[in-house]
């Protein structure tokens, strides 16, 4: 019996990538500098978390040394690694989360893409009076880089009182719309993001994402767990595909399944949270049978730490998902393989909002699966691979599979 269970820590880097100077992250380490935050007692929060950074079952599984090997620097003598460790960098151009994901399960994106200016309007005006047009909408409101809890916090009382929709973007490529969930509706934000996702299409934008929300005022505005990623389809067929052809399925966990498009996607199953993403992966995982594949993406590191810039959150949530490892560790079987990586980098310490270009660690364990280092690898794609030669699925075009040789 053979099945796979792949852990996406969302923008969970170790470390600057060998390409950062390009993308002016030279510097960045998302890991490297949490940690030394929390030991300088700088991420010490009432009733949040205080003191060092507490991670023993990440760390049993090889992060710090996973981290001094992305870093080249002599490896931590104990604790022993009790499986695999190694990193990668990316090959794809972009930052992102759908290149990030798309290359971890093995395919690389293979051309760039299109992103808005920083300018204010942002979208041209070709897109959005398409936009108001098709969608029988009075306007837009937004049409600028913004983050999306502070956009809806400075326009979501003008948007109840007018029912012009939130458009926004940020460093990523994406077209974001936001809007209420009762006064504008959940079905008629999600029918405007069909529509958006046609016309975006000429401009290359990734993904057209809803963020519907809830509320009556600044002060109460809360975005929904309805979001829903509308994302250009993978290129050529990924892992994902690769497993349900040769007759296994794929259990998608969390905003997987809209970032795949849901091209090779068995079953999606969606949860709010990183802690309750958590339990929907512990179910997951008992669902799951031979030749099985359970995808899941860990989203609040990103979405509610990294790019808010809050260390202190970021460690906290850390720690909280070290916690639980155990849960998932205990549900391995013989001919499991569990591996736990990142999608990019997102350091809380750093400049700027954006994700950060950066090395991402891979922590593989499994019954009987032994331990030691297993490389640096030159794409995410040897991820996927790995992963494939688990499942004993063909080699795909590439990546390689990380040679699991046990330390003696």
């Amino acid at each position: 019996m053979a099945r796979a269970f792949l852990f996406v820590l969302d923008s969970f880097g170790i470390g600057h990538a060998a390409d950062a100077e390009r993308f002016g992250d030279t510097g960045a380490d998302t890991y490297g500098h949490i940690l030394a935050a929390c030991a300088a007692g700088e991420a010490d929060r009432a009733g949040v978390r205080q003191g060092p950074l507490e991670l023993p079952h990440l760390r049993a599984l090889g992060l710090d040394h996973a981290a001094a090997l992305a870093a080249g620097r002599e490896a931590p003598t104990a604790p022993a690694p009790s499986g695999f460790y190694g990193a990668a960098d990316e090959k794809s151009s972009g930052k992102d989360t759908p290149s990030g994901h798309w290359e971890i399960a093995g395919v690389p994106v293979p051309f760039e893409w299109g992103y808005f200016p920083e300018t204010v309007p942002t979208f041209p005006a070709e897109l959005t009076d398409r936009l108001v047009a098709e969608g029988g909408l009075p306007g837009i409101l937004g049409n600028c880089h913004a983050s999306g809890t502070e956009i809806i916090a400075q326009l979501g009382e003008e948007h109840v009182r007018t029912g012009k929709p939130i458009c926004y973007t940020s460093a990523d490529s994406v077209f974001q719309i936001a809007a209420h969930d009762s006064h504008f509706g959940l079905e008629r934000l999600y029918g405007l993001c069909e529509i958006a996702r046609r016309l975006v299409d000429p401009y290359r934008i990734g993904r057209v994402i809803a963020r519907p929300f809830t509320g009556e005022d600044a002060e109460s505005f809360q975005r929904t767990a309805d979001r829903r990623d509308y994302a250009v389809p993978p290129p050529e067929p990924t892992l994902l595909d690769r497993v349900v052809s040769a007759g296994g399925r794929v259990l998608a966990v969390g905003k997987i399944g809209d970032i795949f498009a849901h091209q090779g996607v068995s079953e999606v199953r969606k949860a709010a949270g990183n802690m309750a993403l958590f339990d929907a992966t512990l179910e997951a995982m008992n669902a799951a049978g031979d030749g099985d594949l359970v995808f899941t993406n860990f989203v609040d590191f990103d979405t509610l730490y990294g790019h808010r810039r809050d260390v202190a959150g970021y460690a906290a949530a850390l720690e909280a998902f070290d916690r639980r490892l155990p849960e998932a560790l205990a549900r391995l079987e013989p001919g499991d393989m569990l591996v736990l990586t990142a999608d990019h980098g997102c350091d809380p310490t750093w400049r700027g909002t954006d994700h950060t270009r950066e090395r991402v660690p891979i922590l593989i364990t499994g019954p009987g699966l032994g331990t030691g280092p297993i490389g640096l690898g030159a794409t995410y794609a040897d991820i996927g691979e790995t992963v494939a030669a688990h499942l004993g699925l063909a080699p795909g075009r590439h990546g390689q599979a990380f040679p699991l040789v046990a330390d003696a």
